[in-house]
């Protein structure tokens, strides 16, 4: 791992630590237990590297997550500005309304204002 890339994920830690959080109580709070077979997001289990983005040139530091069988299944984008974006997949029926399947939870925002969502989807009766 390259000095910068260290320094950028040493940077980042506290901050993503604190997203991976936020993404995981959403998706307790849509009823989905903490003991289950479902993975949560976590800051240390990402693999990351440093892009530079072509409009402004700052350098990203960017994560992927991936599953046990090397599929990603989200990520996480510090951006130049302060802001970020991450998302993560739950893929999973919603778990007290069957009529929602959970595709995944976005974050997005900046160090002291994260805001996440639940990606739902309709699954017509």
């Amino acid at each position: 791992m390259s000095d910068e890339l260290q320094q950028h994920l040493e940077a980042k830690r506290g901050f993503g630590k604190a997203v991976c959080q936020r993404m995981t109580e959403n998706i307790v709070k849509l009823g989905f237990p903490l003991q289950t077979d479902l993975s949560l997001p976590d800051f240390d289990a990402a693999v990351f590297s440093l892009v530079t983005d072509p409009f402004t040139q700052s350098r990203d530091l960017v994560g992927y997550w991936y599953n046990a069988g090397k599929q990603r299944i989200g990520q996480i984008k510090f951006h130049g500005d302060g802001s970020f974006y991450a998302e993560y997949d739950v893929v999973k029926p919603h778990p007290t309304k069957k009529r929602w399947f959970v595709e995944a939870i976005n974050a997005w925002g900046r160090q002291d204002d994260i805001k996440t969502e639940a990606k739902l989807l309709d699954t017509p009766q």
